[in-house]
């Protein structure tokens, strides 16, 4: 049996699809704290034992020994959140508590960190443990994500009882099915898509650093569907254990993520426009993002990533262009 957080959220939600679609895996519990009303869609055609709300697990984690996994998606996403109390309480004691459950009954645990963690990028993108301390993350949300793995690191330094395997995902810039409910939090690929079909446009932000041009701010965009296989493959490879770069290793512009997404639905890449960016992100936007992956390749995980090309040609045809629009 697998415990799934987050699993109505958009990469546990295809978590739970490559579990029933790709491993035949249907011996799902789904913990979630729904707030959108669309929301149970993600879930629609997905076959699990029980779902849970997320204030009931640990009481049901205290009447069940037989769980082979927990995987640990849960958490406030939002990167402009600024109640630090939320976060403490939902993306940091959350994930302790679960951590100390899988320390006491031996199962592996896998969670999600960010790339937001690595904040502006002046010490790069590099996944090592012992780096962490030098990061500084450009909000709370990331933060949240840099304080967790640190703690995670220094039980395993200070030989505290930890779980038989633990992984830590830093998630790049995840695009794809199912994040309909994330509003501004959604991916630039599934706003652009909105403002074309509606509005006739695409919109992104100018740059507002002389070194950069507008739409050549660069992002490592990987689609949904792969960072779901990174995290299983971990589940099939119990023998590694840390934190891990979760993201292609090349990065991409957003003026060719838009062309992408034009060319996908055969429009006018003349509909690609400039807008200034809003106060609010000033200061707190990364213009470069790209994962250094060899650490994931050693753990033998060498599955190639979808280019920016195929993966929104793949979200465009199959999903955004679609009636039933959820994997």
């Amino acid at each position: 049996m697998i415990i799934l957080t987050g699993g109505a959220g958009m990469i546990g939600s295809v978590i739970a699809w490559h579990l029933n679609s790709i491993l035949g895996r249907k011996d799902i519990i789904v913990v979630d704290d729904i707030q959108h009303q669309d929301q149970w869609n993600n879930l629609s055609k997905r076959t699990y034992i029980d779902y849970l709300d997320k204030d009931d697990l640990f009481p049901w984690l205290e009447k069940k020994q037989e769980i082979e996994a927990i995987i640990h998606m849960g958490a406030i996403s939002a990167t402009t959140e600024t109640d630090f109390n939320k976060l403490l309480n939902q993306n940091i004691r959350y994930s302790q508590n679960l951590w100390r459950y899988a320390s006491d009954h031996n199962v592996p645990f896998l969670y999600a960190s960010s790339a937001a963690t690595y904040g502006g990028g002046e010490f790069g993108y590099d996944d090592n443990e012992a780096e962490l301390r030098k990061l500084r993350p450009l909000n709370a949300y990331g933060y949240s994500k840099q304080f967790f793995d640190q703690w995670a690191v220094q039980q395993v330094l200070a030989k505290e009882k930890t779980p038989p395997q633990w992984c830590g995902f830093k998630f790049f810039n995840v695009y794809g099915p199912n994040e309909y409910h994330k509003d501004r939090m959604a991916s630039v690929v599934f706003h652009a898509f909105n403002q074309l079909k509606t509005e006739g446009e695409i919109r992104l932000f100018k740059s507002d650093r002389p070194d950069y041009k507008d739409g050549m701010q660069l992002r490592d965009f990987v689609y949904v569907k792969d960072a779901a296989a990174v995290v299983l493959h971990f589940l099939g490879h119990k023998k590694h254990s840390g934190i891990y770069n979760v993201g292609t290793g090349k990065a991409s512009s957003f003026k060719a993520l838009a062309e992408s997404l034009v060319k996908s639905v055969k429009g006018d890449l003349n509909t690609i426009k400039y807008i200034d960016m809003p106060n609010d992100l000033k200061g707190k936007y990364q213009y470069f993002t790209e994962a250094n992956i060899k650490k994931l390749k050693d753990a033998g995980y060498t599955k190639p990533f979808l280019s920016i090309e195929e993966g929104v040609e793949d979200y465009a045809r199959n999903y955004l262009t679609k009636s039933d629009t959820y994997a």
